[in-house]
């Protein structure tokens, strides 16, 4: 697993193994403390939207520079 954080939204991007190669998926989230526990959410207010889009595009660049060419589209393994 990978991780992209900035403040308190991260993008964790998964690798996983399919019959087609490998594959990343990515999991976005809010950290947030609720009293002395930090807690995460997968929604977002209003001002947490241009973080999501920073940390959404570090993670398409982070799996394109790391995939070693797995990434790209091919019709015939849908």
């Amino acid at each position: 697993m990978h991780e992209v954080r900035m403040g308190r939204i991260k993008a964790a991007i998964w690798e996983n193994e399919t019959q087609n190669g490998s594959r990343h998926n990515v999991t976005v989230s809010r950290l947030y403390r609720d009293g002395e526990q930090w807690k995460d959410s997968s929604s977002f207010g209003r001002d947490d939207l241009p973080l999501v889009a920073k940390v959404v595009d570090q993670a398409h660049s982070w799996i394109f520079e790391n995939s070693n060419g797995s990434a790209s589209f091919d019709p015939e393994k849908m």
